[in-house]
């Protein structure tokens, strides 16, 4: 612990907040939507569907959720197929690396928690954060996904730091209610998959508009 940083651990979101995974997600739901003949969905779409792990962005994206006969073939086609195409156009948003790499001279604790298949979380963490973030915990059984706080409250566990030396970063309404939940302050963050008023209207109190900023921010006692 280092008496001279208010926060020693940040807990970051993954999609659209560390990682731009949108097109990818969006290539795999349509496959999935064309091999069972339904109709497909426009970028802007999947990303409102987003936020709330793999199994309801198709409760979303298949017309009649799980109400329709061919709900679990096509569940069953976009984690297939997302498994084998999870990083063909994902990127990190410009600047996150060079943010991380300060974060970790400082000497802060970084982790990452996600509604994202486990899976897929621990191979793009290994991908591009593999010497920055000591944590990846993505949707998994046996623990409650996000906005509950049993992840980020396991990231912390695993970082051996207290919830009052932490902080959580986001970009979404389940990061915010997530943040809540946990009882840590938010971060969030406009690059992402929803713009500052929709934030704003839902409860986010500080935000970063780019990734230096959240340096700024923890110097502050949020």
């Amino acid at each position: 612990m280092n008496k001279d940083m208010k926060y020693d651990a940040v807990i970051f979101d993954l999609d659209g907040t560390l990682l731009d995974t949108l097109e990818d997600l969006t290539d795999a739901v349509n496959f999935a939507l064309r091999e069972c003949k339904m109709k497909e969905r426009g970028m802007d779409e999947v990303r409102i569907f987003l936020g709330n792990g793999i199994r309801n962005l198709m409760q979303r994206a298949v017309e009649r959720g799980e109400d329709n006969p061919d709900f679990d073939r096509a569940f069953e086609l976009f984690r297939r197929y997302y498994r084998e195409h999870c990083n063909d156009k994902t990127r990190p948003y410009p600047g996150i690396q060079k943010m991380l790499g300060s974060l970790k001279e400082q000497g802060r604790r970084l982790a990452i928690v996600s509604n994202k298949a486990d899976f897929a979380v621990k191979e793009l963490c290994e991908i591009y954060f593999k010497d920055l973030v000591e944590t990846a915990i993505g949707e998994r059984e046996g623990i409650a996904r996000k906005p509950a706080k049993d992840t980020v409250c396991r990231a912390l566990l695993e970082l051996g730091v207290t919830g009052e030396r932490a902080v959580y970063v986001g970009d979404s309404e389940v990061d915010i209610l997530t943040a809540k939940n946990a009882h840590l302050p938010c971060i969030s963050v406009t690059w992402g998959f929803r713009d500052r008023e929709f934030l704003a209207e839902r409860g986010a109190v500080y935000f970063a508009d780019m990734p230096e900023e959240i340096l700024k921010l923890l110097e502050r006692e949020l």
